[in-house]
């Protein structure tokens, strides 16, 4: 099995203030990883830092042991790291298949061209199956605009697979969502696994139960605990840091 994500002994220090200090983990591919930890315990600092947002001051990141640390954004998202933040980033006056057909040709400015002539018969292919894969065929011919607040976070998971990144991180997926659309989510995001790499920060726990294969907990910046969900909820440190006396309920 390939490592698809290193961190290694990773930190920033912003003026005397550790908000990440000396994280260490590996990912293999296609493995679906989990980051849990409260408030202020450096999760979305540490995904900053593994795609180029913010400068560690210590450390390293790797892409399948090729060294990314501190590159630019746009050079460590050519190497294969793609990221969904918290707020969707759409092209909004574009239909659905239209956006994951941008996203299908961002490597082939020629094909872009083409944008409502038709497209090569492998894409428009893959374009289908990440329609259908994200529950999005019934909204494809619909503006971007339109759609409701679980089908924009879905279109940008679909944006993400049409890239086709190596590395896929996840900045709180089911932020705003219903519960019917939280357990959508988990569906796709299940699916997405082995297909891709995944490095997941959510807060809502029965989504974590859902998804989660291996978990990595911080807490005040560094690792507190890693490994499988049963492990996770039965530590002590992790019960008084984060879960308190419900685990992952």
């Amino acid at each position: 099995m390939k490592v698809a994500l290193t961190v290694d002994g990773l930190g920033v220090d912003f003026g005397g203030f550790k908000a990440v200090n000396n994280v260490s983990m590996s990912i293999d591919e296609g493995e679906l990883r989990v980051l849990l930890g409260a408030n202020g315990a450096g999760k979305t600092t540490l995904m900053d830092l593994i795609s180029g947002k913010t400068r560690s001051t210590a450390g390293r990141v790797l892409v399948f042991d090729k060294e990314i640390t501190n590159w630019p954004e746009h050079k460590i998202a050519r190497a294969g790291v793609g990221r969904k933040f918290q707020i969707p980033s759409i092209l909004r006056a574009l239909t659905t298949r239209q956006n994951i057909e941008v996203a299908c040709c961002h490597h082939h400015p020629s094909i872009l061209s083409n944008l409502g002539w038709g497209f090569p018969p492998a894409v428009r292919a893959r374009v289908e199956d990440i329609l259908t894969l994200t529950g999005l065929d019934e909204v494809a011919s619909k503006t971007a605009a339109y759609l409701s607040h679980g089908q924009t976070q879905w279109l940008e998971l679909a944006i993400l697979m049409a890239q086709n990144p190596k590395v896929i991180l996840l900045d709180e997926p089911t932020a705003g969502m219903t519960q019917a659309e939280t357990r959508k989510t988990a569906e796709i995001i299940t699916m997405m696994r082995g297909r891709h790499t995944l490095l997941v920060v959510e807060h809502d726990m029965s989504f974590v139960r859902e998804i989660a294969e291996k978990i990595t907990v911080l807490h005040l910046g560094q690792v507190l605990a890693e490994g499988r969900i049963e492990a996770i909820e039965n530590n002590p440190k992790v019960r008084e840091a984060y879960l308190g006396s419900k685990g992952i309920a």
